[in-house]
């Protein structure tokens, strides 16, 4: 009897911290759009809620030092916070600057004339609460043709900050000031670069490995099952990027809309995750989508191996 109580006491402390052993999906529920981070030795997802946008208002978080068990931050950001946004709160990103951590989102699925777009905020601790850094879009205005959504924050190799961001099949890239509050012109007075490359949607992302530049997008509708994601290669974050191929699309026997990802590096190792949402054979509605983990490998010449996707998701790194 006692020991069956002891096992009762211990699962429901595990239910109340909400801590999920490693599988794909890698939590329970719909989430998408997720941005993998490291911040403190310690690994972190942000995603997006995955509701009708009349519902999607909030943001979780997640955290796992081993990337095998993870527990759950509820509602680090919602609408109370950012006065401006009514509804449909979407695809973090997040960055850790100096000993703050800003949380940038897209709201209100703008279009012309409406008030909605980028908003920052910021928080003293990852899981935050986070607060509203403007109390208005950091960028409201559709430019280029790309709807101001799918930010990515991206720190160079000199320690400038950029964000590309755009949905509409449209993708722009801004230098951001150093307080996150404005956008700085670039050295010939322009402010919006259009950097699109072939066969773009949304969600860019883009990080260094060998000096080199590698730029990531998603590809397809993605409420659909052909959703995928692609890259490039530069010398440059400002490009030229030439479609080189895809990395994740869906599998028939595993799952389809496979898309809209980020990347986890190992701390101090030539390691790599893909992070992504996907949507569970035999599921067909938009929102029906769930966040999951795959490693992401190279091959000799440093170009990305097409993703395998699986269920089991990926072992502790230190325990291969």
């Amino acid at each position: 009897m006692r020991s069956i109580l002891y096992s009762f006491t211990a699962l429901a402390l595990m239910i109340s911290q909400s801590v999920y052993a490693q599988k794909n999906p890698v939590f329970p529920g719909w989430y998408a759009d997720p941005e993998g981070i490291v911040y403190n030795n310690e690994y972190w997802i942000f995603p997006t809620y995955s509701a009708p946008y009349e519902d999607q208002i909030f943001f979780d978080a997640f955290s796992s030092k081993d990337l095998v068990n993870w527990k759950k931050h509820e509602r680090i950001i919602d609408t109370t916070a950012v006065k401006w946004a009514k509804k449909a709160m979407w695809a973090p990103s997040v960055i850790q600057k100096d000993d703050k951590y800003y949380f940038f989102f897209g709201a209100n699925d703008v279009h012309k004339g409406e008030i909605g777009g980028i908003g920052v905020s910021v928080s003293d601790k990852p899981e935050g609460p986070y607060k509203d850094l403007l109390g208005k879009p950091l960028i409201n205005e559709i430019i280029n043709g790309a709807q101001p959504i799918d930010q990515f924050i991206f720190k160079d190799k000199d320690g400038q900050y950029y964000m590309f961001y755009g949905g509409w099949q449209h993708c722009n890239i801004v230098k951001l000031s150093d307080d996150f509050k404005s956008l700085v012109p670039f050295e010939d007075g322009t402010i919006y670069k259009e950097i699109t490359p072939e066969n773009y949607v949304e969600g860019p992302f883009m990080f260094i490995r060998n000096s080199k530049y590698y730029f990531m997008w998603s590809e397809g509708g993605w409420g659909g099952p052909n959703y995928k994601v692609a890259y490039a290669i530069s010398d440059s974050p400002f490009g030229p990027f030439k479609r080189i191929g895809t990395v994740l699309e869906q599998d028939p026997a595993v799952a389809t809309g496979a898309g809209h990802h980020s990347i986890i590096k190992v701390p101090n190792e030539d390691k790599y995750y893909i992070v992504y949402h996907r949507r569970p054979l035999g599921k067909t509605g938009a929102n029906e989508r769930e966040t999951c983990i795959d490693e992401l490998s190279f091959d000799k010449k440093g170009y990305i191996k097409p993703v395998k996707m699986t269920f089991e998701g990926v072992k502790h790194p230190l325990n291969p």
